[in-house]
């Protein structure tokens, strides 16, 4: 469920027609739903209330605007962080250090370093070396850093291949079989307190049976080292529940997650922990787009929008669908191909589709925005950064200002030399 919905004939986010928005603000913009937001971090809060012990750490990469780490932080959620920038915005919109996880497989000493003096809560650590240095600099700076070992359960998530992170080829955490060696050896050096495991077995998952059977191995993993003495109070089983992103498609809600969560790990004794990130976000924003052209085509029209790839990377990336929607539709339908400016064919959003009829001026919307839009955005073509809006009610707020192509071109200079 989200906040964007049809209001006189016109499509509004809450209260707020988006035609407002754009108005003000131009185009292309993205737009928050705050009651959205909320909402779905309480149904996410509320599917894992049969557990005793649970510890919810948003995944920021999915949407690392401040307000709306503010507001997430207000829902009382920690931060999944995978970099020092990461870290620092989770900071400074009020998350404590101890409810931040470090995730990430590139972890660099200077970050270690900033996350142990910043006092993080845990370490999820993708590799032995990755311990031994972490080892080394929270004794020297006479600390002890928390930590989980990520474990790679070489279970295929049946996700889209850029996005599946727990095969054996995926490049994240350790081997099954080693695991357990490292965990012993890195249980015994000094500056690390070896609590728990983690897994994460990729994003955007759409069948639930994945996700068990890794739950059931790490389980099995957690048994076995408490058999040989090691302390495990704490499982990371990671995030990437998967969120519709075709009206009327059906995947697995929160709900049917935290029963199957319930079932295998309800008698572990752990402080069980989550990474919630697109299931919190992706329903809770949008990306309105002007049309700026509606050209003849061999087959379809091409409707190109001001929106492009550098503003929505999902479907140039990953062949993403995101549907598209008109802001005042007329009742009347097209079948068209949807493109944006960018001097490339994969800036390409939909073929063939059919969609609300659109002409020249018109405003439509990408739905389902709110997680991996902004966030990914980029200034290719000398594109200004794409602006967020935030809509709470009958207010709204720009939360990030539009980045023009003059100010990147302020940062740049020429040497001397070239002159």
């Amino acid at each position: 469920m989200d906040h964007f919905e049809l209001k006189n004939g016109e499509l509004c986010a809450e209260q707020v027609p988006l035609a407002e928005i754009a108005r003000e603000v131009g185009t292309p913009v993205y737009v928050y739903s705050r009651a959205t937001l909320s909402r779905h971090a309480r149904v996410f809060r509320e599917a894992l209330s049969a557990l005793p012990k649970v510890h919810i750490a948003f995944a920021v990469k999915s949407n690392p605007n401040l307000a709306v780490l503010r507001l997430l932080a207000k829902e009382g959620y920690g931060a999944d962080v995978v970099s020092e920038g990461e870290m620092n915005r989770a900071l400074a919109a009020g998350i404590a250090p101890k409810d931040v996880v470090f995730s990430g497989v590139g972890k660099t000493r200077a970050e270690l370093i900033a996350a142990v003096r910043a006092g993080i809560g845990q370490f999820n650590l993708e590799s032995e070396e990755e311990g031994v240095e972490l080892a080394g600099i929270a004794a020297a700076l006479g600390k002890t850093a928390a930590c989980a070992l990520r474990v790679n359960p070489d279970v295929d998530a049946r996700t889209h291949a850029k996005i599946s992170t727990g095969k054996a080829e995926n490049k994240f955490g350790v081997s099954h079989d080693r695991a357990s060696g490292i965990y012993a050896r890195l249980s015994a050096l000094p500056g690390l307190d070896m609590r728990g495991l983690a897994v994460h077995i990729g994003s955007q998952i759409g069948d639930l049976e994945p996700s068990r059977q890794a739950f059931l191995k790490m389980g099995a993993l957690m048994n076995a080292l408490r058999v040989q003495g090691f302390k495990v109070t704490h499982m990371d089983l990671g995030g990437g529940l998967g969120v519709p992103y075709k009206a009327g498609e059906q995947l697995p809600t929160p709900a049917d997650y935290g029963a199957m969560v319930t079932e295998v790990a309800l008698g572990w004794g752990v402080t069980l922990m989550f990474e919630p990130g697109r299931v919190i976000t992706g329903n809770s924003g949008v990306l309105v787009t002007e049309v700026v052209r509606v050209k003849r085509g061999a087959g379809h029209p091409w409707v190109v929008v001001d929106a492009a790839m550098n503003d929505l990377a999902r479907p140039a990336m990953y062949d993403a669908w995101h549907d598209f929607v008109a802001v005042k539709p007329s009742g009347e339908t097209m079948i068209a191909n949807i493109v944006g400016p960018i001097c490339e064919s994969s800036d390409t959003f939909a073929l063939a589709r059919e969609i609300d009829a659109v002409r020249v001026g018109d405003l439509a919307v990408f739905r389902t925005a709110g997680a991996y839009g902004a966030t990914m955005a980029n200034t290719y073509n000398s594109r200004a950064l794409v602006p967020e809006v935030m809509v709470d009610g009958d207010k709204w707020a720009v939360v990030a200002s539009r980045i023009e192509p003059a100010t990147i071109l302020a940062a740049e200079q020429v040497p001397e030399w070239l002159d």
